[in-house]
């Protein structure tokens, strides 16, 4: 199969079946990071968290059991391959956080939204992308290494599951098994979410698809011949990514990153037809399109100073019990929390 598609066709192939699973599940399931956390703080409702919960355990269960089988080897990952600085988790989790709450929209969201016909969002995808690329290898790139440097090639892994390991003995994978099973029957032990089975197979179709990378992109790379890296679903600098490859097409080849996000905008165009959603939407408040702008661009510097938007950290990161991961999911909560605030008392953005 490599051999007709080449390596570059076959992993974007496999973001792209893994990204309408995730665009589905954002229209059809209503699986959102915004979402999940404004019902939580204002209608007393987890169940969209407990969502999250289910696909997060539902990854790393996947991830250890592949890794423990020999058919995932992550060790080249950034999430668990380079020093964790807490400060570019804590400073870009807050930064994402607040920019996605004054937004409306992440970039795995604004990606669903657009789906849906919804033209703001394409604002906030343009913005974020751009803004991450610009502190990634833009003009900010020197100054984010000087601020927060990063050491990559590091030993031991930067994981919960291998410190775990040699602190006690017992295998990463097992310990890993266990600790997103702990994460599934805590999901599952809220009554009202149980109710609700669609909720449950969402969840875990989310995180099976963010499985789906790390293993697909690991059988190219163990199987193909251009060392594609291992990697999976993340919606911050592959918005830049998707854009860049856009405009150099002819002399440039297809990735991940570019399979991912067009599989998402597809997913979600499809669900969204599919439940007689789609309907075109534009912004005709001009203080509503300058939040949103502002909003994508403090996201974007703060998904590449945390190494991760709410997917890539939330789910991603998460399957492999990376260091980053819990800090920065809870960074993101704390500052959409603040985000969330601050737009309800009419502070952000009045004018």
């Amino acid at each position: 199969m490599l051999e007709t598609l080449g390596d570059a066709n076959a992993v974007a192939l496999i973001g792209l079946l893994g990204g309408l699973v995730l665009g589905l599940a954002a229209r059809i399931g209503r699986f959102c990071t915004l979402g999940a956390i404004e019902d939580y703080l204002y209608a007393q409702d987890d169940r969209r968290l407990r969502m999250w919960a289910i696909a997060i355990g539902v990854a790393i269960i996947g991830a250890h059991v592949a890794m423990g089988g020999g058919w995932l080897d992550v060790s080249q990952s950034p999430y668990v391959n380079q020093t964790w600085n807490p400060l570019g988790s804590v400073i870009g989790g807050l930064l994402f956080g607040y920019g996605m709450a004054i937004s409306g929209n992440c970039g795995y969201g604004a990606l669903a939204r657009l789906g849906g016909g919804d033209l703001r969002s394409f604002v906030i995808i343009i913005v974020l992308g751009l803004s991450a690329y610009i502190v990634m290898s833009g003009p900010l790139a020197h100054l984010r290494v000087w601020l927060f440097p990063v050491e990559t090639g590091i030993a031991p892994s930067q994981s919960l599951s291998d410190l775990a390991m040699r602190k006690t003995g017992i295998p990463a994978w097992q310990i890993g098994i266990a600790v997103g099973g702990a994460i599934v029957l805590f999901a599952l032990s809220g009554r009202d979410f149980r109710r609700n089975p669609r909720q449950v197979l969402w969840g875990a179709s989310v995180g099976l698809a963010v499985l789906s990378g790390w293993l697909g992109t690991y059988w190219v790379s163990a199987t193909g011949f251009d060392g594609e890296p291992v990697q999976t679903h993340t919606f911050a600098a592959p918005l830049g990514d998707t854009m860049f490859y856009l405009m150099t097409a002819s002399g440039n080849t297809l990735s991940f990153s570019v399979g991912s996000v067009t599989g998402v905008f597809l997913g979600a165009m499809l669900g969204s037809w599919s439940k007689g959603h789609f309907r075109w939407e534009a912004c005709e408040d001009p203080r509503e399109l300058k939040r949103q702008i502002l909003g994508a661009a403090i996201m974007g510097p703060g998904a590449i100073l945390a190494v991760g938007c709410s997917v890539g950290q939330g789910i991603s990161a998460f399957s492999l019990l990376a260091y980053s991961a819990p800090v920065t999911f809870a960074a993101i909560f704390a500052g959409a929390a603040l985000g969330l605030r601050h737009m309800i008392s009419g502070y952000a953005f009045s004018n």
